[in-house]
């Protein structure tokens, strides 16, 4: 006890900050990395021959490798190896997941280049470039996403005690910027040619925050030289770990709370800007920049609202009002005309509900888990939210498809046509409705175990 009242490096309002700096730019690269194709859909269908169908797949397959369990494994080599050696590995994977990506639309593999002929000798309804992309964005995947549990648990040690929920909204809305500067910088750099430059360029947007994250690596080890936090792993892993998680009702609420908001946010981004292009008619430039109001809202909003729950509270309450905001939204682009006043309200409907609920749910999850098992705990989340992440592109662009036959082929054929995107959003809009059931039993349960989601973090 002796030792969590001496003064460290944390005690340092800069030097926590500068932290979160850190890790923050770190995932601002892999966020910038995971949207790059997003904003230049057409681009992959003219210049590769991809269609709705294989796109979703390619973007459902960021989250494959996590669904099948390694998140999970990633959580524990976390609680078992600590921050830096698992920050430092799955953060290289990244770039290596990243560089394959970026191989699979070079000119020269799809020219013939090595490996070409293999990847163009099985499944041969999907182009090889959509393959080779595929394995790389799904080592990518399963590299931001440990990275984005570690992070989580650098902020929790960095700032329990203090602006917990102010550094977790500010983490979040500086890698949401890298978002955002994915849909404004990516139609430009690839010039409706190349889908090839925008994503080696996020490749070396990845290694600029791997140098990030390993300056982060140099201060927290000072910290644990002055601090002992091994107390924090001292128990060792067990398998009913898991399972005692699993009855923590409050801890499956924000689970299932998670996935389901989660996949009516990303997944939307991966069509948002041709579902602009095609209902509201603007260029793929200008529809970027309607979607970089989501992350822009986020970056001024996350921050504010964490500093509420911070010092008032009110947690739960904003996880329920993000989830009303996320239904608005989805019909907003569902069944509102086609009118571009609508497309900048649904875009800033959705950032403001974007804002609320992470800025509540994640620092909401120290409240009911034990700190020493954070990172499994966070990992589990994550493990469960990317079975949405790779579930909804591929239902959206296959729904995307069946609404509208025939249409790929126009398009990939210089023809004119158009996508209507109404029922995809429909979907959507159930799964807010979901998610807002979610956010009410997750209030309810709190009120009966004292969780204390309705409470300020900030100790007195």
């Amino acid at each position: 006890m002796t030792a969590q009242l001496k003064e460290s490096i944390r005690d340092s309002k800069t030097a926590r900050w500068i932290v979160l700096g850190l890790v923050a730019f770190t995932m601002a690269a892999g966020y910038f990395f995971t949207d790059v194709l997003s904003p230049i859909e057409d681009v992959l269908i003219k210049q590769l021959k991809w269609d709705g169908a294989q796109y979703g797949f390619f973007a459902g397959q960021y989250s494959f490798l996590n669904i099948i369990g390694f998140i999970i494994l990633g959580g524990i080599i976390l609680d078992k190896l600590g921050i830096r050696a698992t920050g430092i590995s799955f953060v290289l994977l990244m770039i290596f997941g990243g560089a394959i990506k970026a191989y699979g639309l070079s000119d020269y593999f799809n020219n013939g280049g090595f490996g070409y002929e293999f990847f163009n000798s099985f499944a041969k309804d999907y182009q090889p470039s959509v393959k080779v992309a595929t394995l790389g964005f799904a080592l990518f995947g399963l590299g931001v996403e440990i990275a984005g549990v570690t992070v989580s648990r650098i902020i929790v040690k960095w700032f329990k005690g203090k602006e917990m929920a102010l550094a977790m909204g500010l983490e979040m809305a500086l890698a949401r910027l890298g978002m955002g500067a994915a849909f404004v910088l990516s139609p430009r750099i690839a010039a409706d040619v190349s889908a090839y430059k925008p994503v080696i360029f996020g490749v070396i947007v990845l290694c600029a925050g791997f140098l990030a994250f390993l300056v982060h690596c140099m201060m927290d080890a000072k910290l644990d030289k002055e601090i002992d936090d091994e107390q924090e792993a001292e128990e060792p892993f067990k398998l009913t770990d898991i399972v005692k998680l699993f009855q923590n009702k409050g801890f499956v609420l924000i689970a299932v709370l998670c996935v389901l908001f989660y996949s009516c946010v990303f997944p939307f981004t991966k069509f948002a800007a041709n579902l602009l292009v095609n209902k509201y008619g603007v260029a793929s430039a200008m529809a970027g920049d309607i979607v970089f109001i989501l992350p822009f809202g986020t970056i001024i909003l996350t921050p504010i609202f964490g500093t509420i729950y911070d010092r008032i509270g009110k947690g739960a309450t904003m996880m329920m009002l993000g989830s009303i905001l996320l239904i608005a939204t989805h019909l907003i682009f569902s069944l509102l005309p086609g009118d571009i006043v609508f497309a900048y309200l649904g875009m800033f409907v959705l950032g403001v509900g974007f804002s609320l609920v992470p800025s509540a749910m994640w620092p909401s999850v120290p409240k009911i888990v034990a700190e020493n098992r954070l990172g499994t705990a966070y990992s589990l989340i994550f493990w469960i939210q990317n079975i949405g992440l790779w579930l909804f592109p591929m239902l959206i662009g296959s729904i995307r498809e069946a609404s509208n036959p025939g249409v790929a082929e126009k398009l990939q054929n210089g023809e004119t046509a158009i996508y209507d995107y109404t029922n995809p959003m429909l979907l959507l809009v159930v799964v807010g409705v979901v998610s807002l059931i979610t956010a009410l039993g997750l209030k309810m349960i709190d009120k009966k175990q004292g969780y204390g989601l309705e409470l300020p973090n900030i100790q007195k």
